[in-house]
């Protein structure tokens, strides 16, 4: 493996393993039944991970498919050279329909609005729009309800017959597919099923149905269709802790968190840390300052449980995370100013996980991952050429089939 170095005085890096995401592209494409293709989710800057080094690692591990959010995410992976099949979803009025149909980027319709705007955008263009037509089966998002869905089926067979669109896929969004057993499952599995009976009743014959999320990729081949959608499992994230741990999937998780010290300091007893002085050391004792708060991500819910390896222990956030640091008490253990603290990690050297700090905080490990903020560098390993970083981090690196145990 080849690793970028970090600025040379960095207190806080996000290291990116491209090795281990090619590595849970692979295995996420095993998983996948009767020849299904996979489409690998690169929103919210790949999941805060870095759009575009994820982005190309994720082909190099075998996508077929990138899918994004918002039309600003899809223009810049087309901005970046990539050609491939590339969904976008979330759009609003208005939105930039044009450069998207230009991009050769699908877009995805839910109501007649939209659609009515790919058209036009289409004849503008004068190219033939790439839709995706979204059924909401049960998830009471995006999607056309069923009452509402033989008409945009109607009309997007329409637009085929105009020359202005091309439906090349029918899909859905399951809501517990990370609750095995839940009702819902079901239900949603029998309205995509009907809703996909009344496109090809209308005539339409899209390249792909897609209805699998990552926890359906990992528990229900059923619902596999022609591609599945898998987010959160490429960065090595397990869905749902009542599925299994990543390693159940042969997944490993591709960000480390780690800082480096402020401060190291004795205090004697009774001596209150940070706001709040909501703790209050029990006796003589040492604190470290970790110089990582909420503005860089690190969730201020987590003040009092979030888990740090420092020291070759697991401490524990004491007292408030504030905007910028916060404190561990190391008790009668040694550090000094600039000795690294491990926030979080794939867990196998003694850190925490990410999973970890989402029970700390009450939340889910997609929280955790996605909201470590843009002050904090990304530093890419395990790259391949054309795998570099952004802002100056990343670059070529070594030929890696990824971690151990992938």
């Amino acid at each position: 493996m080849s690793d970028v170095s970090p600025p040379a005085a960095w207190r806080l890096r996000a290291d990116i393993d491209l090795g281990a995401l090619r590595a849970n592209v692979r295995a996420l494409r095993q998983r996948a039944s009767g020849g299904a293709g996979l489409m690998a989710v690169v929103k919210a800057d790949g999941y805060g991970h870095g759009l575009l080094p994820c982005a190309r690692a994720a082909r190099r591990g075998g996508a077929d498919w990138l899918g994004a959010a918002t039309p600003e995410e899809a223009l810049a992976l087309r901005a970046d050279g990539d050609t491939g099949p590339l969904l976008c979803w979330l759009w609003t009025p208005g939105g930039p329909w044009r450069e998207a149909i230009e991009a050769g980027i699908d877009v995805s319709a839910s109501g007649l609005w939209a659609l009515e705007e790919i058209n036009a955008a289409a004849r503008a263009a004068g190219r033939v729009a790439r839709v995706h037509l979204k059924a909401d089966t049960g998830l009471g998002r995006n999607g056309a309800q069923p009452a509402d869905w033989s008409a945009l089926v109607a009309a997007a067979r329409a637009a085929e017959a105009e020359g202005t669109a091309r439906v090349t896929g029918v899909w859905s969004h399951f809501a517990c597919a990370d609750e095995p057993g839940h009702p819902s499952i079901a239900a949603q599995q029998a309205a995509f099923a009907e809703a996909l009976a009344v496109a090809a009743r209308a005539g339409l014959d899209p390249e792909v149905r897609h209805f699998a999320n990552s926890p359906a990729t990992l528990t229900l081949p059923g619902a596999h269709y022609d591609l599945v959608r898998c987010g959160v499992s490429v960065y090595g994230l397990s869905p749902s802790p009542e599925i299994g741990q990543p390693a159940d999937f042969g997944l490993r998780p591709v960000m480390t968190l780690r800082a480096r010290l402020a401060a190291v300091k004795r205090v004697p007893g009774g001596h209150g840390v940070s706001y709040g002085h909501r703790y209050t050391t029990p006796g003589e004792t040492t604190l470290a300052l970790v110089p990582a708060g909420y503005a860089d991500g690190i969730p201020r819910h987590a003040s009092g449980s979030g888990p740090v390896l420092v020291a070759g222990k697991l401490r524990t956030v004491a007292g408030r995370v504030a905007m910028d640091q916060f404190v561990v008490d190391l008790g009668g253990d040694a550090a000094a100013a600039g000795d690294e603290a491990v926030l979080f990690g794939p867990g196998d050297r003694g850190e925490p996980t990410a999973e970890d700090w989402a029970r700390a905080a009450g939340t889910i490990s997609y929280e955790i991952v996605t909201r470590i903020g843009p002050r904090v560098p990304r530093v890419y390993i395990g790259g391949e050429g054309g795998e570099g970083g952004e802002g100056g981090e990343g670059g070529e690196g070594g030929e890696d089939e990824g971690g151990e145990g992938e």
